[in-house]
């Protein structure tokens, strides 16, 4: 059996999701995937990149294990506390996604191990739990307490759709992309992990400043509530206000093929996270303006910053050519990145009613 997760891309929504805010990612292209039988057994899993990680119990239990294979044994907690049966297995994961570049390569391991462990146990989760699940068990594992949107957007993404995701809710709407827009992936080349940045601080600080205020999210609030709010802490409530309503924004010009619009609303969110969330860098900064002096209708980092990606928003009647521009300007080659459907695997009769359960929402 072959499993499949995507990587995803966040159109725009960027640090919104650990506050229940909006965000609209798609699903793309690039992935895990993952051959998986069944064992008796442990969970042993190797990488052709990053080699075996140590056997790990059915269950998840024990001391946590070291390297890539800690998400690996998180992921079999999760699930354990959801009711899965201790059933082991056999797996080799290969990957398309480049670790560190913002791709949420993590997030896609952690799906895809999850669809793995379900099928191979006969075990059925619904999708959204399923995406849930992952994310607790990316915080047990790195100590990160990030948002929900990784892992759902692997889970739930379209064709040709964004999905306009409220975190808080858990409700979700397909925005379709028109056949108008590409988007351009350019790697930094700065690689980082989250949990050697200041993103968990970044938390903290706008949990403070939502503590100053006695709100209990972002959404609830106006800007002209920031006067009251400490000034170290004022940039980052602003950030986030301001990205929830750019978000629903930028959903509506896509829906109008405003591409113009769009583009000022990815330039506008780079700013803020640069200047306001304070989570750019200088390599970051500058790629984003190169790709707009090439013809990008906007620019944005993609991720929770602190290096990765840029994601640039072109017209597709040029993306080859600006495309061509970009790489020569950064010495970076641009990868267009296109919505793709969600994680899932091959329709084996022991595993149709999992896949069924993973599906059952598809429409909704």
């Amino acid at each position: 059996m072959r499993v499949w997760a995507p990587g995803r891309v966040n159109l725009i929504g960027e640090h919104t999701d650990y506050s229940g805010g909006l965000v609209l990612p798609i699903a793309i292209q690039l992935g895990i995937t993952i051959a998986v039988e069944h064992h008796d057994g442990e969970i042993v899993v190797r990488s052709d990149e990053f080699g075996a990680a140590a056997p790990i119990p059915p269950d998840g239990s024990g001391i946590p294990t070291e390297g890539w294979g800690r998400l690996v044994q998180a992921v079999a907690r999760e699930l354990a506390t959801l009711g899965r049966p201790p059933v082991g297995m056999r797996a080799i994961v290969a990957s398309t996604l480049p670790a560190g570049a913002g791709l949420s390569s993590s997030a896609a391991l952690e799906v895809g191990i999850a669809l793995a462990l379900c099928a191979v146990a006969d075990f059925e989760v619904e999708r959204l739990e399923l995406a849930v699940s992952c994310s607790r068990a990316e915080e047990r594992a790195v100590g990160v307490p990030c948002g929900i949107l990784d892992q759902v957007a692997s889970v739930l993404g379209e064709r040709q759709s964004a999905i306009l995701l409220d975190c808080g809710s858990l409700e979700h709407t397909s925005i379709p992309i028109p056949p108008e827009a590409a988007f351009l992936v350019i790697e930094s080349g700065v690689r980082r992990r989250l949990d050697r940045t200041d993103y968990a601080q970044r938390r903290r600080e706008l949990e403070s400043a939502l503590t100053q205020l006695g709100a209990a999210g972002p959404r609830e609030l106006s800007l002209d509530q920031l006067e009251l709010v400490d000034p170290a802490l004022r940039r980052r409530l602003r950030h986030v206000i301001t990205e929830n309503a750019r978000v629903r924004e930028f959903a509506t010009a896509l829906k109008s093929a405003d591409l113009p619009a769009a583009g000022v609303h990815l330039s506008t969110s780079h700013a803020s996270l640069r200047d306001d969330y304070e989570v750019s860098l200088p390599e970051l900064d500058a790629i984003a303006a190169a790709a707009e002096r090439c013809g990008a209708l906007g620019a944005r980092l993609v991720g929770g910053g602190f290096g990765g990606s840029i994601l640039a928003l072109v017209d597709a009647a040029r993306a080859d050519k600006v495309a061509q521009r970009i790489s020569r300007k950064t010495r970076r080659p641009p990868v267009t990145v296109r919505a793709s459907d969600g994680a899932r695997w091959s329709t084996a009769r022991r595993v149709r009613k999992v896949v069924r359960a993973c599906r059952s929402l598809q429409a909704s």
